[in-house]
């Protein structure tokens, strides 16, 4: 293709509609066709990462005629053969050697360090090697003879290194639209479905999915799904769903319906529909799930392919469609009901309103809040992420319900899709989110322009109570920044995810048979080729789970899938029960109903305070796992129905705990005062021990629990003086690492000062009280 070609292409586009990213990225990708001998970083090829290059043992083989080395010429002098082997090491034109056969200077060291251990300990050494060696210390032969019985047994402890271009090929993950023959094999039809939240985007895509003969709804989350499921049904088309850990066939033989809701991962890209409703398409770019959203738009089957989502992933998906030969056409769509910006913030829970919905971004400042309303005498509904999805859909409908008191939520940014909501007014508690970047490492920033937008949209939808909505912050300091970040145009997304196939790590392992899963990975991703659309997804995960159960002796197949399981690692109690998972099916060991009420103490209690809760929702993603992997190794995990009631069961038993939420963390702060002078297990109805901290949500929190920012804002000296009155105390920590302002600690000495002084011994239920735990103990005996 000629440079004056590229250009008239990237002209046309340009006209299309393609943006300078776009086309800045298509020119790389045409430059790299027209001039193959680009530069390495032009075509996305990189040198492997040689730190996660393993040496394995070397093998000393004793020939069975013993020393015949020794026999055809002498008795070697281990102490003539170390000063030979240090100086090949520091001639520089044998690390150069080794650097063209793909040692590195770092693997050279290596190498050579485990090839003198071997000269200097073996009783016997392979014949031409014993003759060489003798050939060079009696002065008849040169050191550089050593470099072929060198790099043989560099290879023999780097496997890799004999494979490096097979390994190469297995990994180039440059043309991802050529894993999906079936779909290449058919001319797709794309239309993109671009515009905001609550704009009817994804309602025009659905009526196409049900008028058709057959269809696929992909969604991502399992609430999502499970709306198109019942609505399909209800519509009178009939309709299964499919998730991670459920499979609901309408029909009563249990024979496929025409029609599937299902979450993304669970999507089939072999089988032909007419229709395909690709949901939410901006999370193609997920750092850890966006691998799901790259692979159904490359490789569902559907004769016509309905893709709904922000605008901001036009330009992607067309670029992707390029390589596909399929056009994609744009149908826009603004906002069904206006969403106004307020001038002012909330700032005093006091001002809360029927329809108001606060969003914060961890679970402590949820219970913290939920609190501090039901102390005004208000009711809240509380919804976060690792609520079952029952618990959410009951508060949800508590919330929704004109005859219900509740008329307040408090949330996470789980509201942000899958729940209708009859919101009016969304208030930020924070616009602090903890986030993973691209090294997979937590930090905490600003919520981006999408993330403010899929959230405040959530207000004002169309088709409930409230016809307008309206956005706002806790703290007025905050209202500019939401101002400004919800002003700015969201970021073009410009690269998708991709994820290592079971194949393609199993043709690893083939070429690897030494390496451990993680190892593999960790190659796999170092070599990896992609070009400038794409991204290899987060594998921390993974990998976190495949070194968990390393020692479990499974077959690869097997021990990829465990490690693909959708598990929260924060929660000691949910990595314990897929350790013993995997050992009980490592020793062919069905896992009963009985077994596993044995491990989760079945039946369990309502929860008495926080620290119970957290514990039943980790039960219930137990259960979750149970029948994850139930329907992948269905002879191994056999009581699925059973466990599914026993789910449901717990689903209650959760929803009656969020539902008295506030009288449990009372029961908390109690529990955290009695700790305080020892462990105390009687007290605990299902034997967990009390400690001195509680574990909230995966963190440790201090016997008292975290503040928040509803109580308002009072500027002190400096955060100097504060850490100083509090001590070596959590809360210097916490004003340390910036979890706490010190204006806010600062507040909470004086209110709670005030209620003690007040002789308010009821106000222990007040949030001033609740917020005031995180001083120190030693600000407890001053006080």
């Amino acid at each position: 293709m000629s440079a004056g070609r590229n250009l008239r292409l990237l002209g046309r586009l340009r006209g299309l509609g393609f943006g300078l990213t776009a086309g800045r990225a298509l020119g790389a990708r045409l430059r790299c066709v027209s001039d193959p001998l680009r530069s390495v970083s032009d075509s996305g090829f990189r040198p492997p990462d040689t730190s996660l290059f393993v040496p394995l043992p070397a093998r000393i083989e004793a020939g069975p005629e013993g020393n015949v080395g020794a026999e055809l010429s002498h008795r070697l002098n281990k102490n003539d053969a170390l000063k030979v082997l240090n100086k090949f090491y520091k001639r520089k034109e044998m690390q150069r050697l080794g650097s063209e056969n793909g040692l590195d200077a770092r693997l050279f060291h290596q190498a050579f360090i485990s090839f003198r251990k071997y000269v200097m300990e073996a009783d016997t050494l392979s014949v031409d090697l014993h003759i060489i060696l003798n050939d060079i210390c009696c002065g008849a032969g040169h050191v550089d003879g050593l470099f072929p019985y060198f790099m043989r047994h560099a290879k023999q402890i780097f496997p890799m290194l004999d494979c490096m271009d097979d390994l190469r090929k297995i990994s180039d993950l440059r043309l991802p639209a050529n894993w999906y023959p079936e779909a290449r094999a058919i001319q797709r039809k794309i239309i993109f479905h671009a515009g905001p939240t609550n704009s009817g985007k994804t309602h025009k895509a659905i009526q196409s999915f049900l008028a058709a003969k057959s269809g696929v709804y992909c969604g991502p989350l399992k609430l999502l799904a499970h709306e198109i499921y019942q609505k399909s049904n209800d519509a009178g088309v009939p309709c299964d769903l499919v998730t991670g850990e459920e499979r609901t066939f309408v029909d009563p033989d249990g024979r496929q319906s025409s029609h599937v809701a299902c979450t993304i991962e669970m999507c089939s890209v072999t089988t032909p529909y007419e229709i395909a409703v690709i949901d939410e398409i901006q999370m193609i770019r997920d750092p850890s799930r966006g691998w799901a959203w790259t692979r159904a738009l490359l490789g569902l089957c559907a004769e016509e392919i309905h893709i709904c989502g922000e605008a901001a992933a036009i330009n992607l998906v067309m670029e992707l469609m390029y390589d596909t030969g399929e056009e994609v056409e744009v149908e826009t769509y603004e906002r069904l009901t206006p969403l106004t910006v307020l001038d002012l913030a909330l700032e005093s829970l006091d001002n809360l309103q029927p329809g108001d919905c606060i969003v914060c971004f961890n679970k402590a400042d949820i219970y913290s809040l939920s609190r501090q309303i039901e102390a005004r005498g208000l009711e809240c509904a509380v919804i976060y992420g690792s609520l079952p999805p029952g618990t959410k859909l009951a508060q949800a409908k508590k919330f929704n319900d004109p005859d219900d008191p509740c008329k307040i939520m408090v949330a996470t940014d789980a509201i942000g899709m899958g729940l209708n909501l009859s919101i009016k007014r969304i208030i930020f508690n924070s616009l602090m989110k903890p986030s993973i970047n691209e090294k997979g490492e937590k930090e905490m920033d600003r919520i981006t322009t999408s993330q403010a937008l899929q959230i405040s949209g959530r207000a004002g939808r169309f088709s409930t109570t409230f016809k307008e909505g309206e956005v706002t912050t806790m703290n007025q300091n905050d209202l500019p920044v939401l101002q400004e970040i919800l002003s700015r145009p969201v970021d073009p997304i410009e690269m998708a995810g991709l994820h290592p196939t079971a194949d393609q790590i199993e043709m690893f392992a083939y070429q690897l048979p030494e390496a451990t899963l993680s190892n593999l990975i960790d190659i796999f991703v170092s070599l990896s080729q992609v070009d400038g659309l794409y991204f290899v997804c987060n594998i921390d995960d993974f990998k976190f789970l495949a070194d968990m159960i390393q020692h479990i002796p499974l077959n690869l197949r097997v021990r990829y899938v465990f490690c693909t399981a959708p598990i929260n690692k924060k929660q000691p109690f949910v990595c314990t029960s897929f350790l013993k998972f995997a050992r009980q099916f490592s020793r062919n060991e069905p896992l009963t109903f009985d077994w596993l009420c044995r491990h989760i103490s079945w039946p369990l209690l309502p929860p008495q305070n926080i620290k119970d809760l957290v514990h039943l929702e980790a039960v219930h993603d137990v259960l979750d796992l149970y029948l994850w992997l139930s329907y992948r190794f269905m002879d191994m995990f056999p009581d699925v129905n059973i466990v599914r009631d026993i789910q449901m069961e717990l689903d209650s038993i959760i929803q009656t705990g969020v539902k008295n939420i506030t009288r449990l963390i009372r029961a908390s702060d109690s529990l955290s005062v009695t700790a305080a002078g020892g462990p105390d297990d009687s007290s605990n109805s299902r034997g967990i021990r009390k400690k001195h901290r509680l574990n909230v949500d995966g963190a440790n929190v201090s016997r008292r629990l975290r503040g928040s920012k509803a109580l308002g804002y009072i500027q002190v000296t400096s955060e100097a003086d504060a850490a100083e009155r509090a001590g070596d105390s959590l809360s210097a920590r916490l004003v340390q690492e910036g979890h706490l302002t010190a204006e806010l600690l600062q507040k909470l000495q004086e209110e709670w000062s005030a209620s003690q002084a007040n002789g308010a011994q009821g106000q222990r239920d007040t949030a001033a009280h609740i917020l005031s735990k995180t001083t120190s103990k030693g600000l407890r005996k001053k006080k």
